[in-house]
């Protein structure tokens, strides 16, 4: 009977699996068609020190996040992240309404647009209304930083991104607490497809810790907004940076994707996984067969 029970827990994940993995598709593919709407973030994309900026700001907001969640009030935690998703979100829309507004039409509407996400994500933070915000979000991201570092910094971003994760999933075990603490806020930093028909975020009552520590299944598959973010930033880097770089891109993505499948082997199980090892790691091979491929050596690099 319990073999039973967990075969059919596996087969209630497939569909979720599936539908997770379009979700790097569709991302990936709105990042690439919005790419050259973005002027890079850092003037010398090659400077070593634009990924060492990355990093403090990645540690410091966890540790900040963190603390508040442990020793203040996690509502503080949501005006920081819902005024960041705004903050990008107006950054995004603004080049968008720009194809067919004027300057002046374009950052009012990017403004009013920016602060409607953010409303309906306080007052409704369903789980197609995260995902949908994390869509855009997620897109725009892959293309900022995609034009913004070269393919040799992004490498270097994702091998440190993938030990950081691993490290603070297998040994610190802060970024359970981190998702803990975004997941009981309802907030747009995961993608969420729900395992059954009537699934509801806003009604769901136990936290992941306690769900874990009790060992119950989920009626939602959940995935980190930035294992989707993170290798996407490769695939346009390379199509941003390698003439008719389209090849490489999508070896990149296809890559991304047989690490998340494989990732997902030891998802089913029911623990969680730290994402970006072999998502990353996917993406870095993807990209160096297809360089061996199409051209022969590591293309783009610059070295």
């Amino acid at each position: 009977m319990q073999m039973n029970g967990e075969n059919k827990s596996k087969k209630k994940m497939l569909l979720p699996i599936f539908i997770m993995g379009c979700f790097f598709v569709v991302i990936n593919a709105f990042g690439l068609l919005i790419k050259n709407l973005f002027q890079p973030t850092f003037e010398d994309t090659s400077n070593p020190m634009n990924i060492l900026y990355i990093f403090v700001i990645i540690i410091v907001m966890t540790i900040v996040i963190l603390i508040i969640a442990k020793y203040w009030k996690k509502q503080v935690i949501q005006v920081i992240i819902l005024f960041a998703i705004g903050y990008t979100a107006f950054f995004i829309f603004v080049p968008l309404f720009s194809l067919v507004l004027t300057d002046v039409f374009s950052i009012v509407f990017g403004i009013v647009s920016a602060i409607a996400l953010v409303t309906v994500l306080y007052k409704y933070p369903e789980w197609y209304v995260i995902d949908l915000c994390g869509v855009i979000v997620g897109a725009g991201a892959i293309a900022i930083f995609g034009v913004s570092l070269s393919i040799f910094l992004v490498i270097i971003l994702l091998l440190g991104l993938a030990v950081y994760d691993a490290i603070s999933v297998y040994k610190t075990k802060h970024m359970i607490d981190l998702a803990d603490a975004v997941m009981d806020l309802k907030l747009p930093v995961l993608l969420i497809v729900p395992k059954i028909r009537k699934y509801s975020l806003i009604n769901e009552t136990k936290s992941l810790k306690e769900k874990l520590n009790e060992d119950e299944e989920r009626d939602a598959f959940f995935m980190g907004l930035g294992d989707i973010v993170m290798p996407g930033i490769l695939v346009v880097a390379a199509y941003h940076t390698i003439p008719d770089g389209l090849p490489i891109a999508v070896s990149v993505l296809a890559g991304t994707l047989i690490g998340f499948f494989l990732l997902m082997t030891f998802v089913i199980k029911g623990k969680p996984q730290a994402g970006l090892p072999l998502l990353c790691s996917g993406a870095i091979l993807g990209y160096v067969i297809a360089s061996y491929v199409f051209y022969g050596t590591l293309v783009g690099l610059g070295l």
